[in-house]
């Protein structure tokens, strides 16, 4: 594409009702308010909007929206390469670590640094710890509350009838006799699957810190591994205290397999909650030592030996598992953006990336933004469409669970097996014994799926974990110890391009940076929540969370007014897709002049 089709006017006709646009405008104002307090303006937040039927019991219309403009990209070009990481962390209040990573892995790829291997294998430790932590996290203390006696009972009581009757089909593992009992023990606050949650992340934490020196925003990760030092003592600690996961991520799967087949049972519309097409897209985690080498050239050699594959799947079919052509695919949209893309020279328009692929006008690397006096008319968000070839997709824990399953391009490994249908799990436990159980890929995918699937990726975290604590032991054993390699003078010159393709436990994340003699000229961040929480493409297709919802029927049943209802099956759709920031569902009643406003409960308790 030419610098014309990037400088043209993106608007389109963006299929929004006017009155969801009135309410989007009443959000943007009340976002300016001077009595807003600052720190949530700075954090940013997300808005999600629904027009529904309550009389057929359907979604009718659904945008959803980010909140304010966040710019931390603008912080950076021209800083110290040093900063950037301590810098583009700060980029999520709760995901440091893996902005820190997702920076190094940029900028290792555009100054040619190739880290040690233990810097590597420490990376991938500190990484599993944070995705530990917030699935449980999400699983029981987020989201889980949604699916306990409290809410059941007060939205569904018949429901809530049927699970005091039902026996739990899991209950060998997990203690839990009853379907009611499970949920009691989800009980916000009081339940004792909500206290264990916050025990467990307090167990990730306590890790992570053993490892990092400090949680979320760990200073250690830099550009060329990491800069602390590992004994064996420490990883010996690291491994008790990370020992106890192995027997939780067995229960939580089989906590969550009763939760779930058990409501599809009693109720089949709850297919049809948060469904869609499966459209996924991950750049795989967790480097290998020995084939990780940072650079663009080898990326698609050394991104299929990561233990989580990198690929994406269009309309249920698996069609891309190379890093370079994921990477060269992507291309974001602002046609329903407050955001203005600036203009591009000739000269400064990146047209293929260093393997030659073609690169759009529209690519990250290509993407500047500028002030503006003038508002596009059919902007409805901060945020953007990021497509894949020109198709959306979404991203998630889950993404990994599938695309790996689904490549069977995993290494070999005694923890964990990809058979193309299914992610086989042989965790060890303290007791010298193993724990099997199956991830099967499901028919259908939608709300329940996600967080199954969610579930299931503390097994597959532990399961890396594993592989990684022995690589550490043999690197430690063999008398390795350096964890990186300086930045230094090592001629890199001109503009050099870099990306770091990583990821978050709520899916994958991006940093992409262009370098000029080793100064930074541009630099963009993509992140999971903003991605699915996103604006309409360029072709008018919705964003993942807005296909979710027009999809989502209305099965709660206790409210005799309507200013009863609670939207709680709009929440579980939101919550599926585990959003990070400050979320709001504002919805609409057909028929009625009256807006039903809920905060969704995303914020994590430190």
């Amino acid at each position: 594409m030419g610098t014309e089709e990037a400088t043209s006017s993106e608007v389109k006709a963006a299929g929004v009702s006017p009155e969801l646009m009135g309410l989007i405008g009443e959000r943007k104002r009340a976002e300016l308010s001077p009595s807003l307090d600052v720190s949530k303006r700075f954090g940013g937040s997300l808005a999600v909007y629904c027009r529904t039927d309550i009389k057929n019991k359907t979604v009718l219309e659904a945008a959803t929206m980010s909140t304010p403009f966040k710019g931390y990209e603008s912080l950076l070009p021209g800083r110290d390469l040093q900063d950037v990481g301590r810098v583009s962390s700060m980029a999520s209040g709760i995901c440091g670590g893996v902005h820190a990573t997702a920076s190094a892995l940029c900028l290792e790829m555009a100054l040619a640094l190739t880290p040690p291997a233990l810097g590597i294998v420490l990376r991938n430790l500190l990484l599993s710890c944070q995705y530990l932590n917030d699935n449980c996290m999400h699983l029981f203390v987020l989201a889980g509350p949604d699916y306990s006696q409290q809410v059941i009972e007060n939205t569904n009581p018949e429901i809530w009838q049927r699970a005091r009757q039902a026996s739990s089909r899991s209950s060998h593992i997990h203690g839990y006799k009853t379907v009611a009992d499970i949920m009691l023990a989800l009980n916000r606050g009081q339940g004792n699957l909500y206290k264990q949650a916050m025990k467990m992340t307090s167990l990730a934490r306590q890790a992570y810190t053993l490892l990092g020196g400090k949680y979320p925003h760990s200073e250690s990760i830099i550009p060329g591994g990491v800069s602390i030092n590992i004994s064996s003592e420490q990883l010996n600690q690291f491994k008790v205290l990370i020992q106890s996961f192995a027997e939780y991520s067995q229960q939580s799967a089989a906590i969550w397999d009763d939760i779930f087949d058990f409501m599809l049972e009693v109720e089949p519309q709850y297919e049809e909650m948060g469904k869609s097409a499966v459209a996924l897209l991950d750049f795989g985690q967790w480097d290998h030592p020995e084939h990780y080498d940072a650079s663009y050239k080898n990326c698609d050699h050394w991104g299929q030996k990561r233990w989580s594959t990198p690929a994406a799947i269009i309309d249920g079919k698996l069609v891309c598992e190379r890093l370079s052509k994921l990477n060269a695919g992507m291309e974001e949209f602002l046609d329903y953006s407050f955001q203005t893309r600036a203009s591009l020279s000739k000269e400064e328009l990146i047209k293929q990336d260093p393997l030659g692929n073609p690169i759009s006008a529209f690519h990250p690397w290509n993407k500047k933004i500028q002030a503006t006096k003038k508002i596009n008319p059919q902007a409805y968000s901060w945020g953007s469409s990021l497509t894949w070839q020109g198709r959306g997709f979404e991203v998630g824990a889950y993404s990994r669970l599938y695309l790996t399953a689904l490549a069977q391009k995993i290494p070999h490994s005694q923890y964990l097996t990809a058979t193309g249908v299914s992610l086989d799990f042989a965790l060890p436990t303290a007791k010298s014994s193993t724990l099997a159980f199956q991830w099967k890929i499901p028919k259908v995918w939608n709300a329940f799926e996600r967080n199954r699937a969610r579930a299931y990726a503390l097994a597959f975290s532990f399961s890396v974990i594993q592989e990684n604590i022995d690589i550490a032991q043999k690197l430690i054993s063999s008398g390795e110890t350096q964890t990186h390699v300086p930045i230094k003078n090592n001629g890199v010159e001109g503009r050099q391009l870099g990306v770091g393709l990583w990821g978050a436990s709520r899916g994958f994340l991006a940093h992409w940076a262009v370098l000029d003699d080793k100064v930074i000229d541009n630099y963009q961040i993509a992140i999971p929540s903003r991605i699915n929480v996103g604006t309409r493409t360029s072709k008018n297709e919705l964003s993942p969370l807005e296909k979710a919802l027009i999809n989502t029927p209305i099965i709660e049943s206790r409210f005799n007014d309507i200013e009863e209802f609670k939207g709680i099956d709009i929440q579980r759709t939101i919550q599926s897709f585990d959003p990070c920031m400050r979320c709001s569902a504002h919805i609409s009643i057909e028929g009625r002049d009256l807006i039903i406003n809920r905060d969704i409960d995303t914020d994590f308790p430190f």
